[in-house]
This record gives structure tokens, sequence and C-alpha cells, in this order.
């Protein structure tokens, strides 16, 4: 069976982070190491992690300063670990996990996943689901991605606004599948979107070039049927996507043309399908 690492990122997480971490840790299939990066929490949770990677050795732990909460230091976080396990010379496995501090896993869900990837090639990344809503795009919370392909077509996260959805697009460009497993189950601790205006929900769909038609069915499916996000979630993501403007560079800027192109082509070919019609 295949085997994985776990990259793992918290801040300000004293009242939820032994149980999450617990989840990994207690898991079926256990995963070869678990990198987590501290993002300048100012609580309890260094001391806390402290004393779980006394008592497991496979836990490795990067902590950054403080500088407050910034989201747009998520990607760069994950590189981070990536670049950490390098220097370690840490096992190669098969996939790496995406786990933040608020998600809590079943006891058997890494290993769920990880059959499911095993027996089909082309599935790039998976995920399982934490309600009763059918989704295509895997989830953010226990996100699985094939090491192939990933250090094949990126290597590295993109350090730019919109980097989860760019490998989702990367994945069915190169002829992947990107699967959610109903039945690899976990809860969130904190309700999704607490103390958030989805403001990168909407302004990424602009830095992507989501196409716009594709955009409205998102609000609207979004916006009647209250999930993921929430109504008022989905009209926060739907005002960012129109009021936003790309800067020239850096974390706030556009990708590529080609890159667009290509998402725009694959969200076209989607709405196409959706409506019966045929494009090639």
């Amino acid at each position: 069976m295949g085997n994985f690492n776990v990259i793992f990122t918290c801040r300000n997480s004293e009242k939820i982070i032994e149980p999450s971490l617990t989840s990994l840790i207690e898991q079926s299939i256990k995963p070869k190491h678990i990198i987590i990066v501290d993002d300048g929490s100012s609580d309890s949770t260094p001391n806390i992690l402290k004393q779980i990677q006394i008592r497991n050795s496979n836990i490795h732990i990067i902590t950054n300063p403080d500088m407050g909460y910034n989201i747009a230091r998520v990607a760069q976080n994950w590189n981070k670990a990536l670049r950490l396990a390098k220097q370690l010379n840490l096992e190669t496995t098969d996939y790496h996990m995406i786990a933040p501090d608020d998600a809590q896993y079943e006891h058997n869900y890494c290993e769920k996943i990880i059959k499911y990837m095993d027996s089909d090639s082309s599935i790039a990344i998976a995920s399982g689901n934490y309600d009763n809503m059918n989704y295509h795009i895997p989830r953010g919370a226990g996100r699985f991605i094939r090491n192939s392909f990933f250090t094949s077509v990126h290597g590295y996260y993109p350090e730019r606004m919109g980097s989860e959805s760019v490998l989702f697009y990367s994945a069915v460009q190169n002829n992947y599948k990107c699967i959610v497993l109903p039945e690899a189950r976990y809860i969130h601790s904190r309700e999704l979107g607490t103390n958030y205006n989805f403001y990168e929900f909407g302004a990424s769909m602009k830095t992507l070039g989501y196409h716009p038609l594709y955009v409205l069915a998102r609000f609207a499916k979004y916006f009647s049927s209250g999930r993921p996000i929430g109504r008022l979630g989905s009209l926060y993501m739907l005002y960012h996507y129109l009021s936003f403007k790309p800067k020239e560079e850096g974390y706030d800027s556009k990708f590529d043309n080609a890159t667009r192109k290509v998402i725009r082509r694959i969200q076209t070919k989607r709405m196409m399908g959706y409506i019966g019609l045929n494009k090639s």
C-alpha cells in the first residue's frame, strides 16, 4: 500500500490542535512523517507541539515568527515543509497530505484515500468529505496529492493567490483526475468560514481567469444550498470577484495567460457538458 507524509499548518490552535494531531498520529495507516508549520502562534500552541513531538519521533516542527495572520503565507508554509523534507533527506513517499489545524479524521480516513488512489494511477488529487454535499473538487482539509504528478508538473506550490485551484486544473490538463471520496470522513472543529469574508475565494477567481458564467453558476449553487460557505459567504465571493483588481506582480497578481486560457477552456467544456452539448 502507498505511503505518505503530512504537511500540517497551525496558528494559535491551543484549544483544537491536540485532537487534530492525534487523529493523524493514530491513523490505521501511519504517516511516515508529519511536518508541522507553526505560523507564529502566541498562545500555548508551541508548548503543546513540543510535548507531542517528544512522544512522536516522526514529527518535525518549523516555527515562524509572529507576523500576524496572513493567508498569503499558506502556500509559503507548505513549501517550507517540502524544503525541510528535502533538507532532512526524509523518505520519498507516494503521496503527501495537506492538513489544517481544525480537522479531525476518522481512524481509517487515510487508508480509504490511499487504497482508492493506489487502485487508479490516474488520480492526482483526492480527499474525503465532512458533510453530505456532493463535491467534484477535493476539499482543502485532508487532501492527498500524488507526488509523481506534483513533482513532475509543479515541484512546489505557486506562492500566489489561487495556488490550490491551479493544481486541480493542471491535473485535468495532464489527463489526471481529482476526486472526492464521500465515505472517507472528517469533521471541522471550527465552522468553515468563521471570521472570514471569503476575499480569497472571489479574488482568486479573477487572478486565475475564471469564466464569468462559471463564477455565476458557482455562486448560484452556493447561495441556493447554503453550502459549503453559506449564503453570506457566497455573496462575499461574488462581490470580491467583481471588485478585485489584480496587481502587476506578487501574490495578488494574475497567473500567466497560458494558465488562464487552460482554466477557461476547461470551464467552458464543463459548462457545455452541463447543458448537454459536446465541445472538443
